[in-house]
């Protein structure tokens, strides 16, 4: 797909980088002017993938996170790429509060914020290569750009 505009980046999977993914697609965003709530929904989804990728993808490795967002008219596209450990069922981990992680608290709500948040997401993921998060949003709050 042909963006308006796009970015990529990568980061180590360190948990402090889960406020810097987030940050900077909310600044990347700007130009459509969306509303707090929009702006807060498209943190909190890119918080949680990032947060998966930390805790599940690498678990006690460290490995490279990949972001590409691009936005096309009104509609934002997020991917979130880890090359870790890969969800050998994706459809179980994806069923709310199933987490893999109960030792650790976590609250296994992670997808289920994450899909009703945006307006779409699409996991993919190969066991041993990794997990790829695809998510849009369309922008409906202020102006569109492009």
């Amino acid at each position: 797909m042909s963006y308006d505009n796009e970015m990529e980046m990568k980061f180590k999977s360190l948990p402090e980088n889960e406020a810097f993914a987030r940050t900077s697609v909310s600044l990347f965003i700007t130009p459509l002017n969306p509303t707090l709530d929009e702006l807060n929904d498209i943190k909190t989804a890119v918080s949680e993938a990032v947060t998966n990728a930390v805790i599940h993808g690498y678990e006690e490795s460290f490995g490279e996170i990949f972001l590409k967002c691009g936005i096309k008219q009104n509609t934002v596209y997020i991917k979130i790429e880890d090359k870790g450990k890969g969800i050998e069922n994706i459809e179980q981990a994806m069923s709310p509060l199933y987490t893999s992680k109960p030792n650790l608290g976590r609250s296994g709500l992670g997808f289920t914020v994450m899909e009703s948040f945006m307006d779409e997401i699409k996991v993919s993921s190969s066991a041993g290569e990794g997990t790829i998060i695809e998510m849009t949003k369309k922008i409906t709050g202020g102006n569109s750009a492009g």
